[in-house]
């Protein structure tokens, strides 16, 4: 009798892996100046208020840098763009067999106008504001523990500050899109420029 082959999922987060963050923050606030001060702020805001959604945590980040119209930015939001090789790397992903899930510090209609963006379909999608929880608390991987029976084979993601330091933490392996050229503390398991190679590095880490 044939075994049946075991499921394989790999998880995402979204801003900034699959979805240009960067590039709908500075549009949003409309300077390098408080893109930087919002990165500085945004997990502050997370930590101290777990159980804000996360339109409320833009708000008030956006209010605390300064920003002009606090509001532009959770209104902005649904209308960024994936990164040009998202779909056609988890499309591949797919075809090759793997499950795929995101892990997301945001809401659920915020993430599914993203979903509806990148054009790919996920088995399961997690989002901060469902289990008050924040990354890189480690509760967005307990959900899916609870939900899958297992973790994930694979966490790939761009913010090592987010995801790749509590994926290791949790003993996972992970793929760090280090889209930006920076130096990975802590090591991920492979680290990539884009997602272009991600489904031979999938299945070199299966």
């Amino acid at each position: 009798m044939t075994r049946a082959p075991e499921t394989r999922f790999a998880t995402f987060d979204c801003y900034g892996t699959l979805i240009d963050w960067n590039a709908g923050l500075r549009a949003a606030l409309g300077s390098d100046a408080l893109l930087e001060r919002y990165h500085e702020v945004e997990p502050e805001v997370e930590r101290e208020s777990p159980s804000l959604s996360y339109r409320a945590v833009m708000t008030e980040v956006a209010r605390r840098i300064g920003a002009a119209d606090p509001g532009a930015l959770p209104r902005s939001l649904p209308s960024w763009k994936p990164f040009p090789e998202v779909r056609a790397a988890l499309e591949e992903a797919r075809s090759r067999g793997w499950q795929l899930a995101i892990l997301s510090n945001t809401d659920r209609d915020f993430i599914e106008a993203s979903i509806d963006a990148i054009g790919v379909p996920f088995e399961l999608v997690i989002v901060a504001s469902e289990i008050d929880s924040y990354k890189p608390a480690h509760g967005h991987w307990s959900a899916f523990a609870r939900a899958t029976r297992r973790l994930p084979d694979v966490h790939v993601a761009a913010s090592l500050f987010h995801d790749i330091a509590p994926a290791t933490e949790l003993g996972l392996r992970t793929v760090w899109v280090n889209r930006l050229g920076e130096e990975a503390r802590p090591r991920p398991t492979r680290e990539i420029a884009d997602l272009g190679a991600l489904p031979e590095v999938l299945d070199e880490l299966a």
